[in-house]
């Protein structure tokens, strides 16, 4: 009996010196990987841009990878397992960004590295935020210069956007070029300067600000669009799926690996798609019977784009509408969670500087603990705004969606690491969004027949995206297939589904992660509901899903499972 009692000791005290040593073996590698410094911030307040800095990126990243494939995750916690199989996700990430030398191409139809720049303006709240605020604007001159470098070698090596996405493209740098700096956009955060500013300090920043305009911002502006007109735009490819650049048939599956977090082909992304579509369009005519509505499918569609009663007539108007609906949803959230976030949010629409060529609506994140979260709503062409999909909109982008999970996800403090504080995989957070559109009905949120078409055309809209990105990315589709299909299939606007196309054939692969993510958190609640019966509990299986922060699907469905076995 003593021999068996040492040798279940010994056995217990090994296990746990094991356990020990790959736990510090992981927090030492991680510790290295949020302590590397891969550029001077204080010289480049914008970022590095270069070639250079991501080879060097990648060499890193490889190093830290090989490290971690020594780790025997067996002995480690269920959230050390996470943490390991999340920064190896991010690593390999980063190596594969610069494999595909996807950092030669910093543009989407929506986006890109001069339009980034708008993210900067912010509300300045003490002296330190105007002084980091005016350093970003002076080095607005080197963050351009690093990124017409990036971009002539990518029209050299044909790793560029289509030519078709560009148009009504000039908006981006033009309105950017003014005459007086104060009408700039970028001049915003100095007409409410900190109250706690002193006087001289007042008048000192604005001559800085007038000056870092006139001098680092509308000039550069002018060289983006010299540089758009007369090098890239003429230069740019004529053909439209990734899969027509050099080793974009590889680069594509990679997107598709990494926006999902699975290991899903095109082809069987399609399939999806197409099964959803058909789903989806058999609730949507539900609808229109129990509406009354005598015509065809088409003739619906037509009557929910055309008719007055669906369209706000000021842009306040929609914003007040949005407010309105977010604070009902903010009403009903202690019944389905359990943890609600600290940082509040504001509704705020999209600024005049991107409006154009924007989506509908986006969350914006907190960028430092003074400010909050914000959903940002498109007031840019109110008649292709419509107000029926608008409490859609807003579980995505505000509540439950996407303000619900980021504050949660930056407020899980010291229970794990700080990079995965701040990460984010579109599966997972894009998954949580769309399901949070689901989960409104539940609660009550969706008032009419009219809203709850809404919601099943922003749902049909994200099972088009399965079906069109994968179209265009690999089977070879034309701009004008992909608009056609929208167009039958939802009640989209016109000019929302130009911008969402444009967006796809930008973007390959992130628009497919919306429904995949969402299909999974589905069959994860179904599968839970049913295996729990009466058990079930909402308010838990929301904790399971969000208590660890961002995850691939895989992670997320075996936390599901164990949530699963212990409650039986």
């Amino acid at each position: 009996m003593r021999s068996n009692f040492i040798f279940v000791l010994s056995l217990f005290v090994f296990s746990t010196f094991y356990a020990q040593e790959a736990s510090e073996k992981l927090d030492g590698i991680i510790e290295e990987y949020e302590g590397h410094k891969s550029y001077d911030k204080e010289e480049f307040p914008l970022g590095l841009y270069t070639q250079a800095y991501y080879k060097q990126e990648a060499e890193f990243a490889k190093k830290q990878l090989e490290k971690l494939n020594t780790i025997d995750d067996k002995a480690l916690s269920e959230t050390e397992k996470i943490s390991l199989e999340m920064l190896k996700f991010k690593l390999q990430e980063t190596v594969d960004f610069y494999k595909y030398e996807a950092y030669l191409n910093p543009l989407l139809s929506d986006s890109g590295f001069h339009l980034s720049l708008a993210y900067q303006v912010r509300d300045l709240n003490n002296y330190e935020q105007v002084k980091a605020y005016l350093n970003k604007l002076n080095a607005i001159p080197a963050y351009v210069d690093q990124h017409l470098v990036l971009l002539r070698e990518g029209l050299e090596k044909g790793i560029t956007q289509p030519r078709v996405i560009f148009d009504g493209y000039e908006s981006t740098y033009n309105d950017q070029i003014v005459e007086d700096s104060k009408e700039s956009y970028y001049y915003e955060p100095f007409k409410q300067l900190p109250k706690n500013l002193s006087a001289e300090q007042k008048d000192s920043v604005l001559v800085a600000a007038e000056e870092a305009i006139a001098k680092n911002v509308v000039p550069q502006f002018k060289r983006v669009k010299d540089f758009f007109e007369n090098e890239y735009l003429p230069n740019t490819r004529k053909s439209l799926g990734v899969s027509e650049i050099p080793n974009g048939r590889n680069y594509y599956q990679n997107r598709l690996d990494y926006y999902t977090t699975l290991e899903l082909s095109a082809k069987e992304i399609h399939e999806i798609g197409l099964e959803e579509v058909a789903r989806i369009n058999s609730e949507m005519k539900k609808i229109i019977a129990e509406v009354g509505f005598e015509g065809t499918f088409e003739e619906f569609i037509h009557f929910l784009r055309t008719d007055e009663q669906f369209y706000s007539k000021t842009g306040e108007e929609l914003l007040k509408e949005a407010r309105d609906i977010a604070k009902r949803i903010d009403a009903k959230l202690p019944a389905y969670f359990k943890t609600l976030p600290r940082k509040p949010y504001g509704v705020a629409k999209v600024p005049d500087a991107i409006a154009p060529k924007y989506t509908t609506g986006r969350y914006i994140g907190a960028s430092n603990e003074t400010q909050p979260g914000y959903y940002w709503v498109n007031t840019y062409n109110l008649p292709n705004r419509p107000l029926y999909v608008l409490p859609s909109l807003t579980a995505h982008e505000a509540v439950p969606g996407h303000h619900l999970q980021n504050a949660l996800n930056a407020e899980l403090g010291d229970s794990i690491p700080n990079f995965r504080r701040n990460m984010y995989l579109s599966a997972y957070g894009e998954g949580w969004g769309l399901y949070s559109e689901f989960l409104a009905e539940d609660m009550g949120i969706y008032t009419t027949p009219y809203e709850l078409f809404g919601k099943l055309t922003y749902e049909q809209w994200r099972a088009c995206r399965l079906v069109i990105d994968t179209g265009i990315h690999a089977m070879g589709w034309t701009r004008e297939q992909a608009v056609d299909y929208f167009e039958k299939n939802t009640a989209l606007s016109m000019h929302n589904i130009n911008t969402e196309v444009d967006r796809y054939i930008s973007w390959p692969g992130q628009a497919v992660s919306y429904k995949i993510g969402e299909i999974k958190i589905r069959e994860l609640r179904k599968k839970a509901e049913d295996a729990l019966g009466s058990d079930f509990d909402i308010r838990e299986f929301h904790e399971v899903i969000l208590e660890q922060g961002v995850v691939t699907l895989p992670i997320l469905e075996q936390r599901v499972n164990k949530f699963i076995n212990n409650a039986e």
